[in-house]
């Protein structure tokens, strides 16, 4: 029973993750405008994302562009777009393999422990995935706010933290959350590696009927 609601508990919160790592991927709001100074009119907003810059300027709906070149994107972006795709790489490949260790329950040698196998190894790709997106989502907030506090940054250049990293953060905590709790699941596997299995029966019956000839 406790095995059984680890393992649907990992199994929803590595879904969540892996949606929240998608979305934050495909997310422009990485790096919005900041208001402040003589900015603090709100005339024209600016997303930054991975994939598309977005302008939104007064009484003019927003227009979204994808960037033309890698290299018009600052060193923390490039390497962002890697590490994201990645990690949302790794996290659908953890929620596959914690999906097939959920179903995997009829096999011909010891069922139990080949599941506790699957769901280690997808406990693991999740935690794995989590760190992986934590790298992007950390480093591009610490240049946004170095660069918020530096005053040779012209103030117009200067960038809030976006939703789109409020999210990767949520969903890089759900990863974790999923990876630990099938990694107890998988624990739990391994203290009962014959489960409900057949056990072989006991040859006392036979040395008792044989002692008994002789009496």
């Amino acid at each position: 029973m406790v095995r059984g609601a680890l393992q649907v508990a990992g199994l929803v919160a590595g879904g969540l993750g892996v949606v929240g790592t998608l979305a934050a991927t495909a997310m422009p709001q990485w790096r919005v405008s900041a208001f402040i100074e003589h900015n603090i009119i709100v005339f024209e907003a600016i997303w930054e994302g991975l994939w598309m810059h977005c302008i939104r300027q007064l009484s003019i709906r927003m227009q979204c562009k994808g960037y033309d070149s890698m290299l018009a994107l600052s060193a923390d972006l490039q390497a962002s777009r890697g590490l994201m795709c990645a990690s949302s790489g790794l996290s659908l490949l953890a929620l596959v393999l914690a999906t097939l260790g959920m179903r995997c329950t009829r096999c011909p040698r010891s069922p139990c422990q080949a599941k506790g196998c699957i769901l280690l190894a997808a406990g693991l790709l999740f935690i794995l995935s989590s760190i992986v997106e934590l790298v992007p989502l950390c480093w591009v907030a610490n240049s946004i706010i170095s660069d918020f506090y530096n005053p040779a940054v012209n103030v117009a250049q200067k960038r809030e933290l976006g939703e789109a990293l409020y999210v990767g953060w949520v969903s890089s905590f759900c990863l974790v959350a999923a990876g630990s709790t099938l990694c107890c699941s998988s624990l739990c596997c391994a203290e009962n590696p014959r489960g409900h299995g057949y056990s072989s029966p006991s040859r006392h019956t036979e040395s008792s009927y044989s002692k008994s000839q002789y009496v």
